[in-house]
């Protein structure tokens, strides 16, 4: 009897059980796998649209004097700007206002300039700025007159000779400075004072880097936007001195057919047409460089005489009195 009461007790609670499981508002059981929190979730992606590649920004603004010739695209390698206009031998240039006359640095010219020789024709293309012609990176230095032969040689260019640099510098104008007649201290990196080189530092080949970066008075190229050319040349005076062809002068003797041109940024007269040409071809310096010029593309390179109407003549040699355009 008693065991019939136990077992109806436990009938009666099972019941009791189950009818709390099933009554509503009861939760109900989860038995899914509990979520894993300590993992972080891996970011949203972006939206598409900002993972699109923005624009350069745009370049800078050339002064109202720059011409960059049209054909350059075309007739020049990338990186390079034709220069096509009438070159004179010898230009000079009367000062008003000297800056220090006893080392021939002037302020101001007049606006008259005195050519002599025959006019001459020259179109060819010319590296914008100095090697390796890249914008933003520091131009080379150390580089002997035949490593800067070999360097445009293996880019299918040359040397420029010193009247193609003369005339990317001063244009058609002839002007004694790239940018006009009155010197720009601000223009180009030129005239900065700083520490002289160890020259027993600079050969010897452990210390020389270092001696260089000691001393290093280099901009990046086009860092000076003021110091650029009527043809689109940046930094022909200043920043690095250049080497060049001189075709007036010597192997073995000076003047030499090895000279430079521009000066540096501690160094020279930050005018276009003074050239040094007292070192031979194995001559060094942590100052100096270069930079490339070509023969422009479909054309044939000449150097002809001219009459100052633009025609060819067979011999207009003698003085001839130009006035120098004004900057606008």
């Amino acid at each position: 009897m008693r065991q019939n009461l136990a077992f109806i007790a436990v009938l009666a609670a099972a019941a009791a059980v189950g009818a709390l499981l099933v009554m509503p508002g009861r939760p109900t059981l989860d038995t899914s796998p509990p979520a894993v929190s300590e993992v972080p979730s891996a970011p949203p992606a972006p939206p598409r649209s900002s993972r699109v590649r923005q624009p350069p920004p745009p370049a800078p603004t050339l002064p109202a004097y720059v011409r960059v010739e049209p054909e350059s695209a075309t007739a020049c390698a990338h990186g390079m700007v034709l220069v096509d206009g009438v070159y004179c031998p010898y230009v000079g240039h009367r000062c008003v206002v000297f800056e220090d006359e006893s080392r021939d640095l002037c302020a101001t010219f007049a606006p008259e300039a005195v050519c002599e020789g025959a006019l001459q024709r020259r179109r060819y293309c010319i590296d914008v700025y100095e090697y390796p012609n890249v914008a933003a990176a520091r131009p080379a230095v150390w580089a002997s007159y035949d490593d800067a032969r070999r360097a445009c040689a293996l880019e299918g260019k040359r040397l420029c000779a010193a009247e193609e640099w003369e005339l990317a510098c001063e244009g058609t104008g002839m002007w004694p400075f790239p940018y006009g007649l009155t010197r720009d201290a601000a223009a180009c990196n030129e005239h900065r004072s700083g520490p002289a080189p160890d020259a027993a530092r600079l050969d010897d080949p452990w210390m020389r880097s270092a001696e260089i970066a000691r001393v290093d008075g280099r901009l990046v190229s086009g860092a000076e936007l003021g110091c650029v050319s009527p043809f689109g040349v940046y930094d022909l005076p200043g920043n690095v001195e250049e080497w060049v062809e001189h075709a007036n002068g010597q192997d073995k003797k000076k003047p030499f057919r090895t000279a430079r041109k521009g000066g540096s940024w501690s160094r020279g007269k930050g005018r276009c047409r003074p050239i040094e040409a007292s070192e031979p071809g194995w001559y060094r310096a942590h100052d100096l460089g270069f930079r490339c010029c070509s023969d422009a593309k479909g054309s044939v390179p000449s150097v002809g005489e001219v009459s100052p109407n633009g025609g060819r003549a067979a011999g207009s040699r003698g003085k001839k009195r130009v006035l120098v355009p004004p900057v606008p």
